[in-house]
């Protein structure tokens, strides 16, 4: 019998609950699942890939097919070099469809043999994003029900520097401030 690997390649920045969703999900469908962080130099990203790996690591630490990995590059070709023979993908909207259609069509083209499954996002979690979720922090919105326990205080963590340097107490120090007031 066949063993069957998958991929769920992204950026992940920062995991999200619908991410977990599909992990969990995914999980049960494939014998093994390979979380594959995408490094994409274009992009600018909140997260570093080894904060993401390490969370995502712990949000899936205890779901034994499931490991994380990093890759850069093309998806089918991450892909064939870890022996996979599917792309799972989530599609929350007909946006996310058109986009992911489009996808799988070039990677069927540029690798017949690996397949795209396409998975609905619980309805919970059908309209979170990891843009949303980065943009509702920053306002100082909450974001509990949008991540795990570990992203939120990553994020929250993220977002208190950010702020202290916006106001610029970073670049003073606790010791310049408090020489002001004396």
């Amino acid at each position: 019998m066949k063993r069957i690997k998958a991929i769920y390649p992204g950026s992940f920045d920062p995991p999200t609950n619908g991410h977990l969703d599909l992990i969990e999900r995914g999980s049960k469908i494939f014998d093994e699942l390979v979380v594959a962080i995408l490094r994409n130099p274009e992009k600018d990203p909140l997260f570093s890939v080894a904060d993401r790996r390490k969370m995502l690591e712990a949000m899936t630490s205890d779901i034994d097919n499931v490991s994380v990995d990093t890759f850069e590059g093309l998806t089918v070709d991450y892909a064939l070099r870890v022996e996979a023979r599917a792309i799972l993908r989530g599609i929350r909207a007909i946006s996310d469809y058109e986009y992911e259609l489009q996808m799988a069509l070039m990677n069927r083209k540029l690798q017949p043999g690996l397949e795209t499954v396409f998975m609905l996002p619980a309805e919970k979690y059908s309209y979170v994003s990891s843009r949303l979720v980065r943009e509702v922090a920053q306002l100082g919105g909450s974001i509990a029900c949008l991540v795990p326990d570990l992203v939120e205080r990553k994020l929250r963590e993220k977002m208190d520097v950010a702020l202290k340097f916006e106001k610029g107490e970073a670049a003073e120090g606790p010791s310049k401030s408090r020489k002001k007031k004396a």
